[in-house]
């Protein structure tokens, strides 16, 4: 099996998470899984793993806290009939199903919120809705406490705490970000390699912009200024006051 996922905030505050599971043969992604893998055996699956699965959280005065999945659970058999008109499915076509959310953040929750704060302070002057205000205070508070200094809730309360990568994969799903980066940065090299030895060119590129100023004085303006002109044959005649 191999999976992606992206996590996403819902407008309650709560992060919930999309993810892509594929199942594949012993050879990986270019070889079928065998008859009894089905998609129905794989759901259950799933269903089974998150409803046992559990992760022990911080312990706040005296009480221990623990994390579990929600009872909101919607497992979906992704095929190819569901992509590009019922043509190949494509792994193109599963990562545009999922790209879409990898650009949400806790605006969802939070709205235009997307920097750590300073000052609490900054709170009151933040064009956000009064349930985000609160959760993003709460972060702020507990950010404080010195059992819980380690999470480092203030540094990342615009964010109502979730420090996490918003997309992970395993590595079975397909390229590593590594192999993104370093040939994203060859790429660069390529295309400043390409630049630096072109052709010269003679051409000169004018930029210009143009904004319109106006059409002289109105009739008042041109009143007053004609009232402040000297009158003629006083030129340089002291003012007496």
């Amino acid at each position: 099996m191999s999976f992606a996922k992206v996590a996403e905030y819902q407008k309650r505050g709560s992060v919930h998470f999309h993810v892509v599971i594929r199942l594949d043969g012993p050879g990986g992604g270019d070889t079928a899984p065998p008859a009894w893998a089905t998609a129905e055996l794989l759901t259950d699956a799933i269903r089974a793993a998150t409803s046992k699965v559990r992760v022990d959280g911080p312990v706040i005065d005296s009480r221990a806290h623990t994390f579990a999945f929600g009872r909101q659970l919607d497992v979906r058999t992704i095929r190819s009939a569901d992509f590009n008109n019922g043509q190949e499915l494509t792994e193109r076509a599963v990562a545009a199903y999922i790209a879409k959310y990898a650009t949400k953040g806790a605006e969802t929750a939070t709205g235009a919120l997307d920097r750590p704060l300073k000052f609490a302070a900054e709170l009151a002057q933040l064009d956000i809705s009064d349930h985000a205000r609160r959760l993003i205070r709460t972060a702020w508070t507990l950010g404080a406490r010195k059992d819980l200094e380690h999470l480092r809730l203030r540094a990342w309360a615009h964010m109502l705490g979730f420090r996490g990568h918003f997309s992970t994969k395993s590595r079975r799903y397909s390229t590593t970000l590594g192999a993104l980066r370093d040939a994203r940065a060859e790429w660069r090299r390529a295309q400043a390699a390409a630049a630096a030895n072109g052709p010269e060119t003679d051409t000169t590129y004018v930029l210009a912009h143009w904004v319109f100023a106006g059409t002289g004085l109105s009739d008042a303006e041109a009143w007053l200024a004609a009232s402040l002109e000297p009158a003629p044959g006083t030129e340089g005649e002291p003012t007496h006051g």
